[in-house]
Formats: C-alpha cells, sequence, structure tokens
C-alpha cells in the first residue's frame, strides 16, 4: 500500500544503486517523447515523488490489456508495480483471492481518498441494471461508481474501457458502454488498443510520476505524445503507397517486396497510434512490418468498420478513383493520392480529428 515517504527513499531501502534509477529514469524519458536532455530534470522528480496507490478494476475484457503491460520492457512492469507505484488490487497480479481480496481494495480507497489512480479496462454492461457482470457480488457499474468517487484520475485502458469495445460492437446485447459514458466528474485519459503498446501503458503512469498530472491529450483524450499522428504517415511501407504500388494478395510478389497493405484493407490511413515508432515486443516489430495490414483498433467503433480485409471505400483525400487505376497509371497515381492525402491530413491535423470509413466515403 502506498505510504508517505519518497520514491527516492524507498527506492534507496529496496537497494536500488543510482545506475540503476538513471536508467530507469532515461528509459522513461524516452517512452515519454522527451529529450535526452530531461532526463536529470525526469530522475529529480521521480526523486521527491510518492509513490500512489493504483487501483486496477477489470470489467468486460479478455485480459489483453493486463498481458500487454507484463511485456513491457521501457519502463517495466516489475519496476513499476515493485518499485515506482503501489499496485494495491488488480485481479490477475495479486496474491490475494476472495474477501481478502476485496478488503485490500476497500482499504486502498479508504487509506488513499483522493490521491489514488484508477485504472479499468474493459466494457462496463448497463443492461439488465448492469448485472450482466459482477465482482464480489458488486455489479460493474456500481464497483465502478465506487471506486471513482474517491480516484484523483481514471486511466481507460484498452478500447474496451475507452470506447466501449468489442462488448459494444453491434447489436450490443449487453449494453456496454465505455468510462467515460458513466463518469464526468473526474479527469480521464484513455489509452486505447486491442491490446495498447505495453510502453505507452507505462509511458502514461510514468507521466504521472513525474509531472503529477495527465499528459496532454487529443480530442478523444489519448495521450498526444503517442496518438498524435496516424500510423499511415509513420509507416515504412507508405513511399510504396506513394508510388501507388499495393500487395494484391499476401503472397503476391508485392507483398513479398514490402508493398503498400492499403488494398488488403489496412486502416493505418485512418488509425492514430505509435504502433510504426514504438513497436511491440522491445521494438522488434509491428503487425504493418510482419505482413498485416492494420485493423484500426485504437479508434471508436473499429470492430464495425466491416471486414479486416476490406480496403477502406477511399484513402484520406477521396482519391479512390486514382488509387483504383494505380496499377495502370503507376507512379502518377500515387502521387496524387499521397498529395490529396496530405491536404486532407493537414486539416485533418488541424481540427485533429479521427477520420472514419463513413468520412472517406463522402463523395466517392
Amino acid at each position: 500500500m502506498a505510504d508517505d515517504i519518497t520514491l527516492g527513499e524507498s527506492l534507496r531501502r529496496r537497494g536500488l544503486t543510482r545506475r540503476d534509477f538513471m536508467g530507469f529514469c532515461a528509459a522513461a524519458t524516452s517512452v515519454m517523447a522527451l529529450p535526452p536532455a530531461l532526463i536529470p530534470q525526469v530522475a529529480a522528480a521521480l526523486e521527491a515523488a510518492k509513490r500512489p496507490s493504483v487501483i486496477w478494476l477489470s470489467f468486460q475484457e479478455c485480459t489483453g490489456c493486463t498481458e500487454s503491460l507484463t511485456r513491457s520492457h521501457a519502463p517495466t512492469v516489475e519496476g513499476l508495480i515493485f518499485d515506482f507505484i503501489s499496485l494495491d488490487y488488480h485481479h490477475t497480479l495479486q496474491a490475494a483471492a476472495g474477501e481478502a481480496a476485496e478488503q485490500a481494495r476497500e482499504e486502498a480507497m479508504k487509506a488513499n481518498h483522493g490521491k489514488y489512480i484508477l485504472i479499468v479496462d474493459g466494457a462496463i454492461p448497463l443492461g439488465e441494471n448492469g448485472n450482466y457482470s459482477a465482482i464480489a457480488g458488486v455489479s460493474n457499474l456500481a464497483m465502478l461508481k465506487e471506486a471513482a468517487a474517491g480516484a484523483a484520475a481514471i486511466i481507460a485502458i484498452g478500447t474496451c474501457a475507452a470506447y466501449g469495445g468489442l462488448p459494444m460492437a453491434a447489436p450490443n446485447p449487453t449494453g456496454a458502454v465505455p468510462v467515460s459514458e458513466i463518469i464526468k466528474d473526474k479527469p480521464i485519459v484513455n489509452v486505447p488498443g486491442c491490446p495498447p503498446i505495453p510502453t505507452v501503458i507505462t509511458g502514461v503512469l510514468a507521466h504521472f510520476l513525474v509531472f503529477g498530472a495527465l499528459p496532454a491529450l487529443d480530442r478523444l483524450g489519448r495521450p498526444l505524445a503517442f496518438y498524435g499522428q496516424n500510423i499511415h504517415d509513420r509507416c515504412y511501407r507508405r513511399p510504396f503507397y506513394e508510388r501507388g504500388q499495393f500487395a494484391e494478395t499476401f503472397d503476391d510478389e508485392g507483398a513479398r517486396k514490402g508493398w503498400c497493405l492499403y488494398k488488403l484493407g489496412c486502416k493505418g490511413p485512418i488509425t492514430y497510434n505509435a504502433c510504426a515508432t514504438t513497436k511491440w515486443n522491445e521494438g522488434t516489430s509491428f503487425p504493418i512490418q510482419s505482413g498485416h495490414g492494420c485493423i484500426g483498433c485504437s479508434e471508436p467503433g473499429f470492430w464495425d468498420f466491416g471486414g479486416l480485409y476490406k480496403a477502406l471505400s477511399a484513402p484520406p483525400g477521396n482519391a479512390g478513383a486514382t488509387v483504383a487505376s494505380a496499377a495502370a497509371i503507376g507512379i502518377a497515381t500515387g502521387a496524387l493520392a499521397a498529395a490529396l492525402n496530405r491536404s486532407n491530413k493537414k486539416a485533418a491535423a488541424k481540427a485533429h480529428e479521427a477520420l472514419g470509413v463513413k468520412d472517406l466515403g463522402k463523395g466517392s
């Protein structure tokens, strides 16, 4: 449980060396997209910070977000849990079970009222008076409201908590909704993804530790450091898109040469996330690099976009007709599509609006 000693003192008691501490600070600085020159300031802030209590509630979810968290390498999950935060309640990672687990949650909420971070993953069902899902006899809805009342801030981890996710997919039989649909009086940061990139999860926690506040957010409540640009604009396959070179099947010559996967359903042009730069598995790869198009999992309603392998009705800029003839026209077509995309991207970036499939199809 969180205590009143500073993080620096806590680390010294645990025998963490200064070199290890600075290594963590360097990783935290990098994952927050801050310049290396700020590492000393980050170290000073962490040295004086108090270990916050964190309560993690899991509702309608698949445990994928927790699986992602446990694979974080910068900062590491064990470093966060054992050294930098006090994870006082988590279904999957806690040792306690049953009444002991619920008692730990209630005691942590009482002892840290108004100061703890509430992390939620999974959608919340409202159907049948919220009784589709319960924990220890308490509905998800009631537990969320109780925990949110004493929280300093809420982090909605994963697309289910941020937007309703797969449980909210049509026809939404349980009446699933995101956290923001229920809680209106607390600061909420959405960290969408199915699941989110592990270093994005820990990066948001690290930001709170360093600055004592949530990071800058876009209009959908996502951290701008990680969701400020779309995948398409940072994808290494983008030059092939510019030249109008697209894979037609997953095993044709274009696919083997690493051509753009747009025609195979890639949703990179309408998806805002850090996959193309931060990547997965300690920066090893991401879906597009492994040969599969982006499915748009960090965008609201991605589950109802249509088939995963159905191409968007038109690329950004409504250049569907030009892309359709790319095989015949080649480079000129790709250049036109790219020019239209840049124009539309500037307009979208100015208001930072996430484009949807319906938006792309207008006028085509």
